[in-house]
């Protein structure tokens, strides 16, 4: 399943929201970090044009793992960001730029993403976007 997850990757360093959906299964739950679960392609896609609209993000020194049987994987990479547009709650957007340690993790079943979830340090971002 190391392949979906390339994909999934490759497809958000492309800013290609429609190929990101493409990996994920009709019904998979973003566990988003400090946030909800939002669960369905629609919220998905919702939460990507959000995030378009705020950040422009590349991810770099990916590593990927999965389990045996390709139920499920992790990956460890770097953001490397652009703070573009002030988010609700968050500190103000100047065009900061910000390179944040993070992770995902995934549930896959028939080769698409049923669950991706993913952690950073909201305090480590907040502080390099308010220095």
């Amino acid at each position: 399943m190391n392949s979906t997850i390339s994909r999934y990757f490759e497809a958000f360093n492309a800013k290609d929201i429609d190929a990101m959906l493409a990996c994920l299964s009709d019904d998979v739950a973003h566990h988003v970090n400090e946030g909800k679960i939002r669960v369905g392609k629609a919220l998905f896609a919702e939460f990507c044009a959000h995030m378009s609209r705020c950040y422009d993000e590349n991810l770099t020194d990916m590593a990927i793992f999965a389990n045996e049987e390709g139920t499920r994987a992790a990956a460890e990479y770097i953001v490397n960001g652009v703070y573009l547009e002030t988010d609700a709650g968050l500190p103000e957007a100047r065009k900061q730029t910000y390179r944040l340690p993070a992770g995902s993790f995934f549930d896959l079943e028939d080769g698409k993403i049923t669950r991706v979830t993913t952690y950073y340090n909201l305090a480590d971002w907040t502080a390099q976007v308010s220095a």
